[in-house]
């Protein structure tokens, strides 16, 4: 994480918790060349507009107020959208039921990335299960060697 998110997610995270919602993740990069300062933030009935620019507003007046960016940038507070990551064991305790993509660090039974139904996790592990062709498998994931996770949508 770098220091310019970590500052975001300290001067965000009272805005957030005043009005129930959750940070979910932080993005300070350059595209092209503009630099852009994503906040994603979310709550269990999902967020809307309206609460997106409200934290932005009071951010943006934080963010000015002790100017921790030299240059000029944008920024952007979101919903993470429907296929969002998973970074908190919180959020995959409430993925469960849910389909998933997810990437681990070293092969697993000879494959890095699984897509399928999360049936459980118990902080330790995920038993993700998969389709291989018209057959259904489960499959352990032990949670430290989860490289990246995120919802995923599918289309039957």
């Amino acid at each position: 994480m770098s220091k310019v998110t970590e500052i975001v997610e300290q001067l965000v995270t009272p805005i957030l918790d005043e009005m129930k919602l959750e940070i979910v993740e932080t993005e300070y990069v350059k595209e092209g060349k503009n630099w852009f300062l994503r906040v994603f933030i979310d709550k269990d009935s999902g967020v809307d507009i309206e609460e997106c620019g409200i934290v932005s507003e009071r951010l943006s007046e934080k963010l000015d107020e002790i100017d921790p960016i030299p240059h000029n940038y944008f920024l952007e507070v979101s919903s993470p959208g429907a296929e969002r990551p998973l970074k908190k064991t919180r959020d995959f305790e409430k993925a469960v039921g849910k389909q998933v993509h997810v990437k681990t660090y070293e092969p697993i039974e000879g494959e890095k990335v699984f897509e399928g139904k999360l049936l459980s996790f118990d902080g330790d592990q995920l038993i993700v299960e998969i389709k291989i062709k018209t057959r259904k498998k489960e499959i352990t994931i032990p949670f430290e060697k989860v490289a990246k996770a995120r919802l995923a949508v599918t289309f039957s």
